[in-house]
């Protein structure tokens, strides 16, 4: 959520923040009710002022036994009127709130223009693209040879669009969650925690989920939970509403949840296998910093997050994300690309995203700079490190022999029982 007091001071970047996003709003009709509220406020407060000096004058009429009946009538007016005013108040704030959390984050600078992904700049990339000396496979047909995924058996318990590991893939799953997370906590500095994959709505609202992309979501609705689309979700909010002291920043977590996003299997050819899924496994970081240093923590979100693909050997790419490609509570992005050779494209693993103090406001999560410092928003950061259906293509495929197994890289090699190769 952007601070309104930012919006009417800076009304005109708002606006070409939104262009840039290609997002229509009308920011007019917002600074329009903020302006009625702010009036309305006045009112209620001159009113409530006459209303106490009444009662004041009331009180001296009365200890002196005379008739305090005309000012009564007056007072009971003015209270009237004010009972009016409020609930006019109540209202125009309601749509000021409902608007607001409408708002996208604004645009970082460094954020390219464009009207789409082939707008995004490649920034770097590592590593070679795999040769073979035979026509490589598609993971799904790895997937059959290996015995490893099963999209019969997944399709009969859930239907399209999920998966199902038998054997080494099974265990080929749990070996990327832990090698990641060792990684990140042991070298990288992060602290693991393990959430709920349910959540309440303030929890969506805080991170930006609600109400822009409700629909997307799983929701139960009973207790009106959601299904995390992320691990994001529950670790930011686990300071939602606190005031964090400045000295324990920056705060860095780990942690590793399945996510569900209900969009997913839209998109023509990639319903297919475990390129977009509606159920997948992944490990997220979000950090915590002072404001300060949030263009420096997301290069270093980023470099964290890299290491994963470097430690497993995979050719990938780094992208900087165009304006009208940037998530909603974003201001600034990175995605990694990695190269799959069966599907001969470069699939996506990670974003990492600064939210600057976007998360913060909409989820009340500040800072004190210093012990008797007035509170302040921290800057929030996310990125995937990694997601696994797409990690897991791009490993098959690369790594395939054309005897049909799959090697391991040395990274996973501890982590499965010592296996160099997953054979059919």
């Amino acid at each position: 959520m952007l601070d309104l007091r930012f919006v009417r001071e800076n009304g005109e970047k708002v606006k070409e923040s939104l262009r840039k996003r290609g997002t229509k709003l009308d920011i007019d009709h917002l600074l329009e009710l903020d302006s009625k509220h702010r009036q309305l406020l006045q009112e209620v407060e001159k009113l409530r002022y006459e209303r106490n000096r009444a009662s004041n004058e009331i009180g001296k009429l009365k200890q002196k036994g005379e008739d305090a009946g005309k000012l009564l009538e007056q007072m009971k007016a003015v209270s009237q009127e004010i009972h009016v005013l409020d609930s006019e108040v109540k209202e125009v704030s309601a749509n000021i709130v409902s608007l607001s959390l409408l708002v996208p984050n604004i645009v970082d600078e460094s954020a390219p223009k464009g009207k789409g992904p082939q707008d995004n700049i490649e920034v770097r990339r590592w590593g070679e693209t795999p040769a073979f000396s035979f026509k490589p496979l598609g993971h799904i047909e790895i997937g059959k040879i290996l015995g490893i995924i099963d999209f019969k058996v997944s399709a009969k318990l859930a239907g399209s669009g999920f998966a199902f590991y038998r054997g080494y893939g099974a265990r080929l799953v749990r070996a990327l969650i832990n090698f990641m997370l060792d990684l990140h906590t042991e070298k990288h500095g992060y602290q693991e925690v393990f959430p709920p994959f349910l959540v309440n709505r303030d929890c969506m609202v805080g991170t930006g989920q609600l109400p822009k992309l409700e629909e997307d979501m799983y929701r139960i609705e009973k207790e009106d939970f959601f299904l995390v689309p992320t691990a994001e979700v529950p670790v930011t909010n686990i300071h939602r509403g606190e005031i964090i002291e400045g000295e324990s920043l920056p705060i860095y977590y780990a942690s590793y949840t399945a996510c569900f996003r209900r969009e997913a299997g839209s998109y023509g050819k990639e319903t297919k296998g475990l390129v977009r899924v509606h159920q997948f496994d992944k490990v997220e970081l979000v950090k915590f910093v002072r404001p300060e240093t949030s263009n420096d923590e997301i290069e270093k979100l980023l470099q964290d997050a890299e290491e994963v693909l470097k430690s497993l050997g995979l050719h990938y790419r780094v992208v900087n994300l165009c304006a009208v490609d940037i998530s909603f509570a974003a201001s600034k992005c990175y995605d990694i690309e990695v190269w799959a050779p069966g599907e001969g494209e470069y699939l996506e693993v990670s974003s990492c995203s600064n939210f600057t103090d976007f998360q913060a406001r909409r989820a009340g999560i500040r800072y004190r700079p210093k012990p008797d410092a007035k509170p302040e928003y921290v800057h929030t950061l996310n990125g995937s490190g990694v997601a696994l259906p797409r990690v897991i293509v791009a490993l098959l495929e690369t790594y395939q022999q054309k005897d049909g197994s799959v090697v391991i890289p040395e990274a996973l090699r501890p982590y499965m029982g010592g296996m160099e190769r997953i054979s059919p």
